[in-house]
């Protein structure tokens, strides 16, 4: 029955702040952050999937990511580049190109472009 009560302190933190216990709790929790390592829980950091480029006279630019537009027809990825950059920047922006970016026969992404 110690066991068990040792247990239901262990689960309920029933020990006062600034006791061993205590001090041991919270070490092991800090092991537990600093030393799990990523991939157990999938936590990888992501590339944004839209970047803004740097303009070039005025006109906004915008590289998009190729599997967002993939499987999209050429005469609408203009509309659905359109929809990902006002999603991703909260703009009412229209694209009026849409052209592949290609590296060794191979589309590494798009670039999207707004009015001047």
């Amino acid at each position: 029955m110690e066991s068990m009560s040792a247990f239901g302190r262990f689960i309920f933190w029933d020990y006062p702040r600034g006791g061993w216990q205590y001090d041991l709790m919270v070490g092991l929790i800090l092991v537990f952050i600093f030393v799990t390592p990523r991939e157990i829980f999938r936590d990888q950091p992501k590339p944004a999937s839209v970047v803004m480029l740097p303009s070039e006279q005025g006109a906004g630019a915008f590289l998009i990511e190729t599997r967002l537009l993939e499987g999209v027809a050429p005469l609408e990825r203009a509309a659905k580049a359109t929809q990902l950059v006002n999603a991703r920047y909260k703009t009412h922006t229209s694209i009026v190109r849409v052209e592949p970016i290609i590296d060794e026969d191979e589309i590494k992404g798009y670039a999207a472009y707004t009015r001047p």
